[in-house]
């Protein structure tokens, strides 16, 4: 069964990974199978996360670094977007993705900038959307954090208690967000 397991297991090996030979043994033992690894193949993930926290921290203020990529909250009334009124659209702080549009922004007077619809959005599918939902038990009960599709970063969380005509409230983080008006 050992055998069987070491040739199935060495078949797997050649299908996945480059060929890989170490030299003294090759040069030494002519009957030895050569040797085989994973190196070069990259991480199975989107990204090296040493590299893209480095980069985050280049980029974002550590307000924004800590509300995105550590999922902060930034302190209620105290968003810059909180009282926006003017026509345009709400994109990710990090990687500039299209999240929300002002026509569907509303004040619930929960402190925090809140939309009932993500841009995109058709009769509740959110597929071609920017924003993902992933569920969330660090508020001490379960909720739904709201996070970009593009770069991953943490935006705020949805509620089921907005208007019509979703029913939707989607709290986002003021640092997590940069308007950019509609051209007149």
């Amino acid at each position: 069964m050992a055998r069987f397991l070491s040739r199935f297991s060495s078949l797997l090996i050649k299908a996945t990974a480059p060929r890989r030979t170490l030299p003294a043994v090759k040069n030494s033992l002519k009957w030895a199978r050569p040797f085989y690894t994973n190196s070069g193949l990259g991480s199975l993930t989107r990204y090296d996360d040493t590299a893209v926290e480095i980069d985050w921290k280049k980029k974002l203020t550590p307000e924004q670094y800590y509300v995105t990529r550590e999922k902060g909250t930034e302190l209620p009334f105290s968003g810059i977007y909180l009282n926006n009124t003017e026509a345009g659209h709400y994109h990710c702080v990090c990687c500039e993705a299209p999240l929300f549009s002002s026509e569907t922004k509303y004040n619930p007077g929960t402190g925090w900038p809140s939309f009932y619809e993500a841009q995109g959005t058709c009769d509740r599918d959110e597929s071609n959307t920017n924003i993902l939902r992933r569920p969330d038990n660090s508020l001490g009960s379960a909720g739904t954090e709201v996070l970009c599709r593009q770069c991953d970063a943490h935006l705020g969380h949805v509620f089921d208690d907005g208007p019509e005509p979703t029913g939707q409230r989607f709290c986002i983080n003021s640092v997590a967000l940069t308007f950019k008006p509609t051209s007149k």
